[in-house]
């Protein structure tokens, strides 16, 4: 008969959207969590769930930090909860129905989440602690390099950021596990010292807790169960320390049980080159494209744990609108000179290393995470928007939280979400993102602990340099427009240049050129034309969209077609082949 065995690993969304990718206070140590821990269990209103109230109480008065940045930590863990849509479409009216400071203090009131996972949670934060030894040697020692050298801003960035790293994930898991089981431990299992007692006791409640940072499977089976669904399973309770005459796990044995089964999780990212689909388009021209990589795990993937990683795409515009991407956490990585449309209801977003680049997202249900990167454009409507180490980026994003600027960021551009395309509306409402509140334009500095933030790191776009995104492909739909109104003055800036083309037009039609001397003003035009387009780089974005020619023989293996939706993407307009000179789109 074959053996009953369990396979225990971390889950990807905890560390992946749930952790500040920052270094944490340093009062979410194990010796102020453990007294929280206690603390919350002898108060009325802290236990099982903790309130907003009572939690600003215990972040403010006892850890020392800063009102925003305790309701930063309620929010985050709140937006990595799987609530429906619609209970995140109706918290976002009521938010936006708050007129007063004081409303809106009444409204966060009603909010609480569940004290044991809170308390893992913060724990969790840790994951990206600079350690001494870092501190010593690392990219913090002072550098001989100029300050704003974007390589050390990078390498600083990227020590000590782990959010999609798998293998520090189990790592950290197998690390701490010890001091992770103690924060769900009753506090009569303690002794007066604060020493675990070795006949120590987890209950079923402790253990559903600990379901926010493990899952696993059985034996050979597909299914994947969290923690306290996979042991309630007969034949590993006993191993597990399950006693049926107190209803609880011994937590010497289950402990024990748990650092046997642990293993890296079969869906993250380190797992692609075995068991990840890789993907290719067409055209891939020999030189610029040689590199370029797309993976996929969502054909096999359980909800939460759907990845998808585009490398090193350059000088190519790619355009993607397909049930593959829905729920998907999504992550691009040191792409360049590229315009990339992904239009789909999406979990998770992170951009790293990206450089000269334009990206535009369809909704993102929980974070957008921008690190390391230069001269990319992003355009998002996002639940929550985090830079860090970035520069001369410029973000347009619709949000209801407030966006994230994290150490490391120099000459940041923050305007409103200015495009649309026809099924916006309709992804918006899949993922509970609504219009109202948006908070794009009141960014919240998370400084490194005991320094001030730096507020000359962004500005927000002058209404004057605005103005609204097209993008090229045709799709079916109902959206036309940009389904609410933009803020007054970038409206009244963008009206104000559609009437200096009108103006235009009308002074041209006034001067009655005859044949000859329209043909010389069109050429005239069309050269400076040209010659802005050059200039600013928009040559490159116009070339790309032109499609495949019909006479290539290039045959490769597509990313799934678009067709498999209800939008195909189509290019918006054809260009002549004496305008082409760049590389060609890939619409798939």
């Amino acid at each position: 008969m074959e053996k009953y065995t369990a396979s225990v690993w971390p889950r990807l969304e905890p560390f992946l959207i749930g952790v500040i990718p920052a270094a944490p206070p340093s009062k979410f140590s194990m010796h102020y969590l453990r007294k929280m821990a206690c603390y919350v269990r002898s108060r009325d209103g802290c236990f099982p769930r903790l309130g907003w109230h009572m939690w600003r109480h215990i972040a403010c008065g006892k850890l020392q930090l800063a009102e925003e940045i305790a309701w930063l930590y309620f929010e985050t863990f709140d937006l990595l909860m799987p609530h429906t849509s619609e209970r995140r479409l109706e918290w976002a009216e009521a938010l936006s129905q708050c007129q007063t400071p004081k409303e809106l203090e009444r409204q966060r009131g009603k909010l609480s989440v569940d004290t044991l996972q809170f308390l893992l949670f913060l724990y969790l934060q840790q994951l990206n602690r600079i350690s001494l030894r870092t501190s010593l040697i690392g990219e913090e020692w002072p550098s001989s390099r100029s300050p704003s050298s974007s390589s050390e801003r990078e390498t600083k960035m990227s020590s000590q950021n782990k959010n999609w790293d798998d293998q520090a994930h189990l790592a950290f898991i197998q690390t701490h596990l010890s001091e992770l089981l103690e924060l769900l431990l009753e506090p009569g299992q303690l002794s007066s010292s604060g020493q675990i007692q070795r006949d120590s006791q987890l209950t079923p409640e402790a253990l559903e807790s600990l379901s926010l940072l493990l899952e696993g499977s059985v034996s050979s089976s597909r299914n994947v169960y969290p923690i306290h669904k996979l042991l309630s399973r007969t034949p590993l309770q006993s191993p597990a320390g399950f006693s049926k005459l107190s209803r609880t796990y011994s937590l010497q044995q289950f402990e024990g049980f748990l650092r046997q089964a642990l293993c890296l999780n079969p869906f993250g990212i380190s797992s692609f080159p075995q068991s990840g689909k890789k993907l290719a388009w067409a055209l891939q021209v020999e030189g610029i494209l040689k590199k370029a990589k797309i993976f996929r795990n969502t054909h096999l993937a359980p909800l939460g744990s759907r990845l998808v990683l585009l490398s090193q795409v350059c000088k190519q515009t790619l355009a993607k609108d397909s049930e593959k991407l829905n729920n998907a956490n999504v992550k691009l990585h040191r792409c360049s000179d590229a315009f990339i449309y992904l239009l789909s209801p999406l979990r998770s977003v992170t951009l790293d290393k990206c450089r000269n680049s334009t990206v535009v997202l369809g909704p993102v249900e929980t974070s957008v995470h921008i690190q390391s990167c230069e001269n990319v454009r992003v355009v998002c409507v996002a639940g929550r928007l985090n830079l860090g180490a970035s520069f001369q980026c410029t973000i347009h994003a619709l949000t209801p939280t407030r966006p994230l600027l994290l150490p490391g960021n120099m000459s940041l551009t923050l305007g409103p979400f200015h495009t649309h395309y026809p099924t916006l509306e309709d992804h918006m409402a899949s993922v509970g993102l609504a219009v109202v509140p948006n908070l794009w334009d009141q960014p919240l500095l998370f400084g490194a602990e005991g320094s001030a933030p730096d507020k000359s790191c962004f500005r927000i776009q002058p209404p004057s340099e605005f103005n609204p995104l097209v993008i090229p492909f045709q799709m079916k739909g109902d959206n036309c427009e940009i389904p609410w109104a933009l803020p007054a003055d970038y409206q009244k800036a963008v009206e104000s240049r559609e009437q200096t083309v009108q103006e235009w037009q009308k002074t041209v039609k006034d001067a009655h050129l005859n044949k000859d001397q329209r043909r010389q003003f069109q050429a005239l035009v069309e050269q400076k034309f040209h010659e802005w387009l050059l200039e600013t780089g928009q040559r490159q974005e116009l070339d790309s969209l032109l499609p495949p020619t019909l006479t290539s023989s290039t045959s490769v293996d597509h990313w799934p077609s678009s067709h498999t939706s209800n939008s195909a993407l189509h290019p918006l307009k054809d260009q002549s082949p004496e305008q082409a000179v760049g590389q060609t789109p890939t619409v798939c």
